[in-house]
């Protein structure tokens, strides 16, 4: 279908709506359900969610985050991060505004607690964003610094497009969403990051007006539709840097099967809604690696740290280092054919050399 405007801003039909029309005082409110996020936001006529991309005009769902973004970049893919999906490539990263979350120490609210209509952006069609990616020679899309759930048409098209055209895309998200709409962009989704933001659901809740539960269910579902996987942990100090909660979460992980899904342990600055709090000292981050090593996952990195430590492959086998990085850098590979070249270990991953 196409896009079409409404009070002189481009909106596009959405996807995953349910009716619910109702009458109040012998009138008529025509109401739609959004089952695309757990939020299930049900509409009036006029009004939108609380991602502020979708709106209900006369009884029908449309997003105004399709076509429009307001960032467009090209970062190195360990930035997003990803280290086992291409490492050592260029990405071409995009968002539009808008997030169905409200964390209290997003990086990103400028762009991500407003809507599209409040940001200046760029008109970029799904098979455009594909031909910037090949005109820059980078080997993928990414959806991220805002939530990607809430461009989800514009995300679903620009990923079927570049499959056809030999590129890949990756999604870097918060993971609440809706199963079925998941499913249905995974079949041409290549790659995800997924922020795993705590392991209590009371904590998800007051620190990003969400639940935990969708989010495990999104890793699962992921998984099972063979998307390449890595998750991401911001550790808070005295909010999400409980090494319970980190024992707790390593352990369902690798009791569900994502022992070779790399994590990422990130360290907090202070920003947003949580600036009187301090920086995550260094030295929570790597006990927060060594309770996840005991627990089983055998891919741990460190970020947002002033050293270098915690950035490199390391060889679960031999425990050698088999990909070397300082930042974004990679200073050597050792590694053939998915395998250490020291020990033979295969390594999980989507390795391009």
């Amino acid at each position: 279908m196409k896009n079409s405007n409404y009070k002189g801003f481009n909106i596009h039909p959405a996807a995953f709506q349910e009716s619910t029309g109702c009458s109040s005082d012998s009138s008529e409110i025509r109401s739609v359900r959004c089952t695309l996020c757990p939020h299930d936001c049900i509409l009036g006529d006029g009004k939108s969610g609380i991602c502020r991309t979708r709106i209900n005009i006369d009884g029908v769902l449309y997003t105004t985050a399709f076509g429009n973004p307001c960032s467009i970049s090209v970062d190195p893919i360990e930035k997003k991060p990803l280290f086992h999906f291409f490492p050592g490539t260029e990405i071409l990263s995009l968002a539009t505004a808008g997030c169905n979350l409200r964390c209290l120490n997003c990086q990103n609210w400028t762009i991500s607690q407003i809507s599209p209509s409040e940001t200046d952006n760029y008109f970029l069609l799904p098979d455009a964003v594909v031909e910037e990616a090949l005109k820059r020679s980078v080997p993928a899309i990414a959806f991220t610094y805002t939530e990607p759930t809430v461009f989800y048409e514009y995300m679903l098209q620009i990923a079927q497009s570049a499959k056809k055209r030999g590129v890949k895309t990756a999604m870097v998200s918060n993971g609440y969403i809706n199963e079925k709409p998941l499913k249905e962009l995974s079949r041409s989704l290549d790659a995800a990051n997924i922020d795993l933001k705590c392991f209590d659901d009371k904590i998800y809740r007051t620190l990003t007006g969400g639940s935990l539960d969708p989010v495990l269910n999104s890793l699962k579902t992921l998984k099972e539709c063979g998307v390449w996987l890595e998750i991401t942990t911001l550790l808070i100090p005295g909010i999400t840097d409980s090494p319970q909660m980190i024992e707790k979460m390593c352990r369902w992980l690798v009791d569900n099967g994502f022992c070779d899904t790399p994590i990422h342990f990130s360290r907090f600055f202070p920003t947003f809604k949580l600036k009187d709090l301090p920086p995550t000292p260094e030295s929570t981050l790597k006990e927060a690696q060594q309770i996840a090593a005991q627990a089983g996952m055998k891919h741990i990195y460190l970020g947002n740290c002033s050293s270098h430590y915690g950035e490199s492959t390391i060889c679960p086998g031999c425990g050698k280092v088999i990909v070397e990085r300082i930042g974004y850098k990679i200073l050597k590979r050792n590694l053939i054919d998915s395998q250490c070249c020291f020990c033979k270990q295969f390594i999980n991953g989507v390795w391009c050399f």
